[in-house]
């Protein structure tokens, strides 16, 4: 098989299946050759079962050749982060906690690609409770960039963005609480979207902060993008924060004509310090193109940008310091072995299931809901996040979207930032307003460093009009093409 067919797009495969130029069956044991053959250097998939994957692609070719094929989807492999739940299948979180864990539920998302045909294709890797920029806190293997194997490929979806970049599966999903879709898919070159908070079902997301995760995808192109988010997008009554909205076809709405008048807000707050000349320059040559295609630049201003990263750690923190009480050494999570009584199976296992940046965000959520600082720091961080939000509602008062870099810098090399957290912690500098806010937003490959590193760019719609960014993405990909670079592993 031509190692072309790794790097089609979703809808080029489902040609293929459709015209019988290769089954689903094929297509699957293609992908798992792939993964067989590169992932001892690339290291994104933390598990996979080839039998179940083959068993879904029967079924494929089942319906195919009854003439009842479920979509576009239908037959196609799919990555998954794994914190998403899949009946049968683990779910680690790449944590000992829950090492052994079997998630007994599949969950919505994954539902509604489960009806649409997709075959599930490995769990991927990710930072240690999606709590990360690098993808180096999992507890179990070291995903590394397909671009350059000494370079973090981002996170917390390390695994699912170097998956996609690899060829090692078709698309995938992976989570995004303050740019973990979108960093990871600028560093490692292909497109990642978090959607407006509350149109993707969390029901099955294993929670970090459950007021700013979203479930997204990855993909080769905006068009596959546009098909999986609506696939998983829509109302859940099992997700008290989903929006009853309509789910229009995202597909249908893509058009190279869509930047034509459209004013293009760039903000002059995500120029500044912090981001490398490189990756402003290559920002800044896309967003000179968006304008050849008709847009109209307006500079503004988001006066709140440098509150971001300390509200954005209280908040989330202190909401992951709830999720995670739940992981307690009683149930279904690591016991310790040590343990001689109550307080000790407690505090060891806590102390043995998690890794040091998980037990950092722990502490310090714990700390600022404490008694005597709530008001102090958590309650004074949410009247923050009201301001934050409350910058974009008037920047889109006056534009139609927002153009910005996605990432300060381009991939960088293996514990350069794991003994500063406060650095590693503004590698998200770009993208966690964007979560404050819970707004949509996409990141689109838009060039190369000059040591042949991927650079995305970052578009920042209004909430729910996931149509009009999408269209706004596909028209700036079709013109450069930069989408269909690949690595050479």
């Amino acid at each position: 098989m031509s190692e072309d067919i790794f790097y089609k797009s979703v809808t080029e495969l489902s040609e293929m299946l459709s015209t019988g130029d290769i089954s689903a069956v094929e297509l699957a044991k293609t992908f798992i050759e792939r993964k067989n053959s590169v992932d001892d250097k690339v290291g994104a998939f933390i598990s996979c079962d080839e039998k179940s994957t083959l068993v879904a692609a029967e079924k494929s070719d089942g319906r195919r050749a009854k003439g009842e094929s479920l979509g576009v989807l239908d037959g196609i492999p799919v990555g998954l982060k794994d914190l998403l739940a899949v009946r049968g299948q683990p779910l680690t979180c790449a944590s000992k906690m829950l090492e052994k864990y079997v998630s007994p539920y599949t969950g919505t998302a994954m539902a509604k690609l489960e009806s649409r045909g997709a075959v599930f294709w490995g769990r991927l890797n990710m930072d240690e409770f999606a709590m990360g920029s690098s993808c180096e806190t999992s507890a179990f293997i070291k995903t590394r960039n397909p671009w350059n194997l000494e370079c973090i490929p981002g996170g917390s979806s390390g695994g699912s963005a170097a998956a996609v970049a690899a060829g090692e599966c078709a698309c995938s999903l992976g989570s995004d609480t303050g740019g973990s879709i979108r960093q990871p898919a600028s560093l490692c070159g292909i497109v990642g979207m978090k959607p407006t908070y509350g149109l993707v079902s969390r029901f099955g997301l294993a929670a970090f902060a459950s007021s700013l995760d979203q479930i997204g995808p990855f993909a080769r192109s905006v068009e596959d993008a546009a098909i999986l988010l609506e696939a998983v997008a829509g109302y859940d009554r099992l997700d008290s924060t989903s929006f009853n909205v309509e789910i229009p076809d995202y597909r249908a709405a893509l058009s190279t004509e869509s930047l034509k008048g459209k004013k293009i807000g760039v903000p002059k707050e995500y120029f500044g310090v912090g981001i490398s000349s490189e990756v402003s320059g290559l920002v800044n040559a896309a967003i000179s193109r968006c304008v050849e295609l008709g847009g109209e630049v307006v500079e503004i201003s988001l006066p709140h940008t440098d509150l971001a990263i300390p509200v954005y750690y209280i908040i989330a923190t202190a909401e992951a310091s709830s999720n995670l009480a739940r992981y307690d050494g009683i149930r279904y999570t690591h016991r310790s072995s040590e343990a001689k009584d109550i307080v000790d199976v407690y505090f060891k296992s806590r102390a043995e299931g998690f890794g040091e940046e998980v037990k950092r965000r722990i502490i310090l959520g714990s700390y600022v809901l404490s008694s005597g600082y709530y008001d102090a720091y958590y309650l004074r961080a949410q009247k923050v996040r009201t301001l934050i939000r409350g910058d974009f509602e008037k920047a889109f008062e006056t534009v139609d979207v927002i153009m910005t870099p996605t990432s300060p810098t381009k991939a960088f090399k293996f514990g350069e930032k794991t003994s500063d957290p406060l650095s590693m912690y503004l590698s998200d500098i770009c993208t966690i307003n964007v979560n404050l806010a819970g707004l949509p937003g996409i990141s689109v490959p838009c060039g190369f460093t000059s040591d042949n590193m991927p650079v995305g760019l970052q578009m920042i719609g209004k909430a729910f009009d996931e149509a009009s960014l999408l269209s706004y993405a596909y028209a700036y990909e079709q013109s450069c093409q930069w989408h269909k670079a690949h690595p050479k592993l």
